[in-house]
Order: C-alpha cells, then sequence, then structure tokens
C-alpha cells in the first residue's frame, strides 16, 4: 500500500476483499497513519456486518454493488435467497460509517458510492433495488451501470441473458432513478459493455 502510494496511487481500492475482510483490521491500523490517500472498500455488497463493523474508523470509502431487490433473481443469478436483506443492512452500516460523502478534484475522499448493473429483463429489479437505496439515503450517489454482455457460457443456463441491455431498458431505470427521489448519481453509455472489462484469466504469474 505505501508502495503504491510512492508511485502515485490515487486511492488503495480493495477489490473484492470479502473473504479476507477479517484479516484487514491489524493490517489497515499498522498502515494507516503513513497514509495520506484513500482506502477503498471495492466490494459485492454481500458482507458479514460483523466484518464491517470492525472496520469502522478504518475504511474512508465503500463501493458496494446493490445488485438485487428481487428475491427470485437474486437466488436464480447468485444462488442466495437472502442478497437484498443483508446488502440493505450492510449499506445502512456503511452510511453510518460514512455519513458524509466528500470530494476534493472531483475524486472522493470520504463516502459511499451504490453501483447497480442493470440487466436485461430485470427493469423491475433495478427499480425495486434503487427504491430500497433511497429508502436509506437518497442523497447516495448511485452509479447506473449498462456494462452487462453475456459471457461464461451464459447461454446455456440463462438464456435470457444472452444479450446487452436494450437503451430502452436503460432509460426505464434512469427515468426511475429520478422519480424515486434519489439525488445524485453517475450514468453510462450502452458502449461500455465491451469485454475489455473481463479481466485475462488465462495469464500467467511468474517469479516471488
Amino acid at each position: 500500500m505505501l508502495r503504491l502510494q510512492g508511485e502515485g496511487a490515487h486511492n488503495i481500492n480493495l477489490v473484492t476483499p470479502s473473504h479476507y475482510a477479517k484479516h484487514l483490521p491489524p493490517v489497515l491500523e499498522k498502515v494507516r497513519a503513513r497514509l495520506s490517500i484513500p482506502l477503498v472498500y471495492n466490494s459485492a455488497g454481500y458482507d458479514s456486518i460483523e466484518n464491517l463493523k470492525n472496520l469502522d474508523g478504518l475504511i474512508d470509502i465503500y463501493l458496494p454493488d446493490f445488485k438485487y431487490a428481487d428475491t427470485e433473481i437474486s437466488l436464480r443469478y447468485s444462488g442466495v435467497s437472502d442478497y437484498f436483506e443483508v446488502a440493505k443492512q450492510n449499506l445502512v452500516e456503511m452510511r453510518r460509517q460514512q455519513p458524509k460523502d466528500v470530494f476534493y478534484k472531483r475524486m472522493m475522499q470520504k463516502g459511499v458510492i451504490v453501483r447497480h448493473l442493470i440487466l436485461p429483463g430485470c427493469v423491475g429489479n433495478s427499480c425495486k433495488a434503487l427504491d430500497a437505496v433511497a429508502a436509506i439515503d437518497p442523497g447516495f450517489y448511485v452509479s447506473l451501470m449498462a456494462q452487462y454482455f453475456p459471457a461464461g457460457g451464459v447461454e446455456a443456463r440463462f438464456p435470457e441473458l444472452d444479450r446487452r441491455i436494450t437503451q430502452a431498458e436503460y432509460d426505464a431505470v434512469y427515468a426511475y432513478f429520478l422519480s424515486a427521489g434519489l439525488k445524485n448519481g453517475f450514468t453510462q453509455d450502452l458502449s461500455s459493455a465491451i469485454e475489455s472489462y473481463v479481466p485475462d484469466f488465462n495469464l500467467h504469474v511468474t517469479g516471488t
């Protein structure tokens, strides 16, 4: 972390850290006083509430996904029926820890940004998710993501997901974002639904 700071990083982004979150507090307590850039907890939103509470005072920016409000959809696509309830309580805890969104030169320094990926045929799920976010805090910054594209043989298991979202679907969710009372957010062009977002999982790491 200190090396990255020295190389000019704008933040330390802990990506998908849920599986090692319980080990983070002693590490962050050791390094935090020497960091002058934000620490970002970047997760799928389906975290242990106990782990989040143990991070109180150590994380500057929470960057959670808020994927599902529809239980049938979360069960079908992610194999969990309690995603909505877990993600809601986690969002409340994240906001408790970081109650204000602070920016400097257009870059967040403290706060919470909620990401929502719009899925094909799931406009209703997106609208319910936005309602839930607004009910917690209508001031949340919400990123409405249009970058979904089919991959990994999805057509065999979930043929309804074997397409990108349409402009009409994105526009419907964006219109609902405004009517739900949300005030802050980021939009994304449909042209962002490209495969360059996917890491090359065939890379081989060598050396020590």
